[in-house]
This record gives structure tokens, C-alpha cells and sequence, in this order.
């Protein structure tokens, strides 16, 4: 049970994961602070006069029926701030790295594989019915009637 929760841990996967949730964490605090020191100001300027800021008021002697725009707008501007940054700057450089250094067998398509493996098996058994040694090999029978040896 150890030993598959460690292989789980050291699998790439997991690791690239905890990679990218760390980085991401640390690009929101600096699109945060963007947003919060420059696009929010800018937002600010379109609400007019009205202290609630952008937005729609629904009933004008209930300030609880505000519909603020401002802090919707800033959330997709930090959407795309920080998914544009972690494009450019982690998954493009990544796959350009992955496509310089792979090798050939990595190009293959998975179809590829499988066509591959059909003929190493037919091949395989080809080579079996000629009396040639085949890696896949059926255990031999035992004198008590037993399989295996």
C-alpha cells in the first residue's frame, strides 16, 4: 500500500501539478495586486460620482440591491491576466522543450503503438509456429497433470 502511495507521489504528474498550483498561486497575488492598484482605479473612473462604484442600483433607497460590475470586470481581467501569463510562460516554453528534445519513439500516435504491438504479437506467433523461441511462452505441462513447472 506504501509503495503505490509512493509511486503516486513521484509520478510526474503530481509533481507538475504541485509545480503549477504554486506558481499560479504566486501569479494571482501579482495580478491581484495589478488589478487592485491600476484596473480597479481605471473602473472607478467610468462609475461617475456614485460611491458603490460601476454598477446597477435596482432600487434607489436600498443600497443592498446594487449589482456592482466593477468587481465582476476585475475578476475576468485577473482570469485572463493569469491565464496568459501561464500560457506564455510555462505551457508554451514547455511544449516547444518537449517537441526540441523528444525522441522519435515519443512522436508515435497511439494508433501507431498498437499497430506496433499487433505486429510484434503476430510476429511473435509466426515465429512460435516454426519452432522459434517466442517471448511469450505457455508454461509446460507437468508429469503429475498439474500446470507449470
Amino acid at each position: 500500500m506504501l509503495k503505490g502511495f509512493k509511486d503516486f507521489l513521484l509520478r510526474g504528474n503530481v509533481v507538475d501539478l504541485a509545480v503549477a498550483v504554486v506558481l499560479g498561486t504566486a501569479f494571482v497575488a501579482i495580478v491581484t495586486a495589478f488589478t487592485n492598484g491600476i484596473i480597479n482605479p481605471l473602473l472607478a473612473l467610468l462609475g461617475g460620482t456614485d460611491e458603490l462604484g460601476w454598477g446597477i442600483q435596482l432600487d434607489p433607497d436600498k443600497p443592498a440591491t446594487f449589482i456592482a460590475l466593477g468587481p465582476i470586470i476585475t475578476a475576468a481581467i485577473n482570469f485572463l491576466m493569469i491565464a496568459l501569463i501561464l500560457y506564455f510562460v510555462l505551457v508554451l516554453p514547455a511544449t516547444m522543450a518537449k517537441k526540441r528534445f523528444s525522441t522519435a519513439d515519443e512522436k508515435l500516435t497511439e494508433n501507431e503503438l498498437l499497430i506496433q504491438i499487433r505486429d510484434l504479437l503476430a510476429a511473435d506467433r509466426g515465429a512460435a509456429s516454426n519452432g522459434k523461441h517466442s517471448f511469450v511462452t505457455e508454461p509446460e505441462p507437468s508429469t503429475d497433470g498439474k500446470r507449470g513447472s
